[in-house]
């Protein structure tokens, strides 16, 4: 069991970033915004991201127990904080600019977290393959209603 108690703390950590953003909802505004007709339905972001931040607490912990704190989880935690900011930026603050971005730097910190992991544990760069993907589809999202909307 103790070998899994920082499990937990990654889980924490992440469910924590995950609260911080979902405490700011699309709304109104995000609701009159004129979106592209590849955007997905409301309904599919809730499981989606669960999945994500499921994957994102895992290959932090992997990259934790192997090599303990140094680069990677330093980019790991920069991920998550320009994650967490995203929602914030776009919902809270109303700056679709700025949320785009945000959204850049959070694909080059995935990226990069990708890279440093892969010589550290293999398993945790890919469980951010499909984070790295979905954030592309996130940042074209964006950008399409940036471009829309400007």
């Amino acid at each position: 069991m103790k070998k899994y108690s920082g499990l937990f703390v990654f889980l924490v950590i992440v469910a924590g970033a995950a609260l911080f953003a979902g405490s700011y909802k699309p709304g109104p505004f995000y609701a009159v915004l004129e979106k592209p007709s590849w955007t997905p339905p409301d309904w599919i972001f809730a499981p989606a991201w669960t999945a994500l931040y499921i994957m994102i607490a895992f290959a932090g912990w992997i990259v934790w127990r192997a090599q303990g704190i140094g680069l990677a989880l330093f980019i790991w935690f920069v991920q998550l904080g320009f994650n967490a900011a995203w929602m914030w930026l776009m919902f809270g603050q109303k700056q679709i600019t700025h949320a785009m971005v945000d959204i850049v730097a959070l694909w080059v910190t995935i990226a990069a977290f990708i890279v440093v992991a892969w010589p550290i544990r293999r398993s945790a760069s890919l469980l951010f393959v499909p984070y790295l993907l979905w954030v592309t589809y996130a940042a074209a999202l964006n950008y399409a209603i940036l471009q829309l909307n400007s």
